[in-house]
Order: structure tokens, then sequence, then C-alpha cells
């Protein structure tokens, strides 16, 4: 299987994010408002991938600016980017909402992943494609919350395991272990219906 690395989507210049940053704390709701159209995309994205529940996400990506914005000035620039900031809130706001549930969401992964159409529309091509589509699901269900957590963050934001592991609060190897662990299991799991499935499965989020 082909080497796997992860997208990487587009990024505010930390000068302008910093530059935002001094003006929200000036009082200028321009600037929050900037702000959030900037990240608000990438960290309800986060909280759909995590919770899979489109209320939830929406309430916990909300809240998340609400906090943010609410402790501004505590932003270190130093420690960390903005948006990394910003995914550890979310995270465990997330983390949260797993408790306040008393279960880990059921993840229905095949509204994340959007495979390609069978090139026939076969009896055949059909019932390939749901065998691969149940075979993900599976896969993935089998992963433990942290497991999804880093495989999401790496995968699905770019983000590097440093910055992982500042959101999940464990060493950046523990961030990279884990990850591995993900990949290994889903590498195994979804030989059987095809190299090219994993590369899509965690790329489809970049």
């Amino acid at each position: 299987m082909t080497d796997i690395t992860p997208t990487h989507p587009a990024a505010a210049a930390p000068d302008m994010v910093a530059q935002l940053i001094r003006r929200c704390l000036a009082g200028d709701q321009r600037a929050y408002a900037a702000l959030y159209e900037q990240y608000a995309a990438a960290v309800y994205r986060l909280c759909y991938s995590l919770l899979l529940q489109k209320q939830d996400a929406e309430d916990v990506a909300q809240d998340t600016f609400v906090y943010a914005f609410k402790n501004l000035a505590r932003f270190d620039a130093a420690k960390s980017a903005f948006k990394t900031w910003l995914f550890t809130i979310a995270v465990s706001r997330c983390r949260n909402m797993y408790r306040r549930k008393h279960r880990w969401f059921t993840l229905d992964w095949q509204q994340l992943l959007h495979l390609a159409a069978p090139h026939s529309e076969t009896p055949e091509a059909v019932l390939a494609q749901q065998h691969a589509s149940a075979a993900i699901h599976t896969a993935l269900g089998e992963l433990s919350p942290r497991l999804r957590e880093a495989l999401v963050l790496r995968y699905g934001h770019g983000l590097t395991y440093r910055e992982i592991a500042g959101i999940m609060d464990c060493p950046p190897k523990t961030a990279e272990s884990r990850v591995r662990l993900a990949q290994e299991h889903l590498r195994t799991r979804l030989q059987a219906v095809g190299h090219g499935l994993l590369e899509e499965l965690l790329q489809v989020q970049g």
C-alpha cells in the first residue's frame, strides 16, 4: 500500500490572525466576525467528524467560539497556533458531549465517505460498493474515541503530531502512536476491499 500523507487545508497567515486578534481585543466587532468566518467551517467540520450529529456539532462549534472569544486575551501565540487553540477547545467540548450522553456516538461514517460511484450499474458492482461501505463502517466503528480523534485531526485537518498532542493533551509520540495504530487497524480491516479505500477514507475530509 502506498504511503499516505495528510492533506493541509489553506490556513490564514499568522500575521493576519494576530492583527485580527489585536483588533478584537480593542473591541472591533468586525474583527470578531472576520475571525469567526476564517475558522468556523473547520471547527464545525471537526465537531461533526467526532460527533456525527448535526445539531450537536453546531451547538459545540458555537460554544467553542463563545468560549474562545470570551477568553481571547488568554490565547498565547508563543504556545500554539490560533487554530490549534480553537481545536483544543472544540475537542474538549466534544468530549463533554460524549460524557453527557454516556456513550460514544454510533458513527455512520458513510455520511463522511463519498465513495466513487461504481463504473457499472450491474448488480455485482452495486453489491461490491455496498460491501466496501460496510467494511469501512465496521472498521472505523471499532476504533476507540481517542484513535478516531487522532485520525481526524491528522488526516481530516492536516495537523502535525505536535499540534495533535497539544490538542489531545498527550506527548507527540503518543499522538503519533495513536494515528499509527488507527492506520494499522484500518489497513488490516480494509485490505480485502481494495488498496485504494484507505487513502480515499483518510483524505476525504481534507
